[in-house]
């Protein structure tokens, strides 16, 4: 039961204490502060609501997320959603992922993720110690599929991928045999041919193809990755100071607001800015590790690791592809990149986990036996 006035003891002030400065660094970074500029008006309303979201969910019991009907509800109702997005959905840039309400746009692939997360860290909570048999690796395998699926037919191929990493991320958390981890990797061996075949639009090949040869295109499909090095190399060891990134400011960086934001912060504020940054993602990170180690029960600890798994692969897919190490696939830097949708989905996230640590407690024998044993 959530009590009145019970949030504030509940806000974990060092997670808040990560988070703070990662927000304004991307603020900072898209717009200069000024009431006519769209873009930092907007994030920054953003921000303000999604710390708003952080705080009212980190003071909130998830125990009944542990009962079946409520995650299979929660996962049918994101999954229509993704079926939504095919007759109601707005098209933009040959994606069309986005619903558009007058001057509102609301990604829902940023809350599947969340949504996946869920019902695997319950499905596995409750089969852990039959991880090894692979009947539970298909099963699992089709959770994540079908949202795979769903969002790849948009097409959005970096958070399909991200669904797929999740999925493939929480079975390695739960135990798998060798044989059936060679299992796997076969199998997503033989879905990304799949996909290249019959799934994969010629921009999103392009962009593969692009990261095998990174200078084969510089005045097209490589443009963006190669302005993205420029930025970040523009840097130096200090950068160039706020509001003076060249690549960014005069619009050779394309989307520095949103995929390549990590390289416009890059210019600005140096490899000793970027280092910082990736220290404050890494404390953030190993909070949430702590959290998953005092869970007190397996469901707090799975989807406290999934949304560990969630925040390191996006981190390391979008950084990548701003250094030039990975391909351009939409990625947003958490925390960082401008949007609403997928801002919002993130410190929802934290706050939840924030919400299982508040309410752990010494995890009792019986309680672990029910759990194992799918009796919770």
């Amino acid at each position: 039961m959530i009590k009145l006035f019970s949030f504030l003891p509940r806000i974990d002030f060092i997670t808040l204490g990560l988070v703070i400065p990662i927000l304004l660094a991307g603020l900072f970074t898209m717009g200069e502060v000024n009431i006519h500029e769209p873009y930092f008006i907007r994030q920054g309303i953003w921000i303000i609501l999604s710390i708003l979201v952080f705080i009212l969910t980190s003071g909130i019991e998830y125990r009944f997320l542990k009962q079946s009907k409520v995650v299979i509800t929660v996962y049918v109702l994101g999954l229509l959603l993704l079926l939504a997005l095919f007759i109601l959905g707005h098209v933009s840039k040959g994606a069309q992922s986005w619903f558009s309400i007058g001057g509102f746009s609301f990604q829902p692939s940023d809350i599947m993720k969340l949504l996946v997360i869920i019902i695997l860290a319950k499905y596995f909570s409750r089969r852990h110690i039959e991880i090894a048999n692979i009947r539970h690796i298909i099963v699992s395998g089709i959770y994540a599929f079908i949202p795979f699926v769903l969002i790849a037919l948009q097409p959005d191929f970096g958070s399909s991928v991200v669904v797929a990493f999740l999925w493939f991320g929480m079975v390695i958390v739960s135990g798998i045999s060798k044989k059936h981890l060679f299992t796997v990797l076969f199998l997503g061996l033989a879905s990304f041919t799949l996909l290249w075949n019959f799934v994969f639009k010629p921009y999103q090949k392009a962009r593969i193809m692009n990261f095998i040869h990174p200078l084969a295109d510089l005045r097209g499909t490589g443009y963006n990755a190669y302005q993205s090095m420029i930025a970040v190399g523009g840097g130096q060891l200090i950068g160039k100071g706020l509001g003076f990134g060249t690549q960014s400011r005069l619009n050779y960086l394309p989307e520095y607001r949103t995929d390549f934001i990590f390289a416009a912060f890059a210019e600005e504020w140096g490899f000793v800015g970027s280092v910082l940054l990736l220290l404050l993602y890494t404390g953030l990170l190993l909070r949430l590790v702590y959290f998953a180690h005092v869970a007190h029960s397996n469901f707090e600890a799975l989807f406290t690791y999934g949304v560990i798994l969630w925040f390191f692969f996006h981190i390391a897919i979008n950084v990548g592809m701003n250094i030039g190490i990975m391909p351009v696939t939409g990625i947003p830097l958490p925390l960082m990149s401008y949007g609403g949708s997928h801002l919002l989905a993130e410190m929802l996230a934290l706050g939840m986990c924030i919400g299982m640590y508040s309410y752990a407690k010494p995890t009792h024998r019986s309680h672990m036996h029910r759990e194992f044993v799918g009796l919770e």
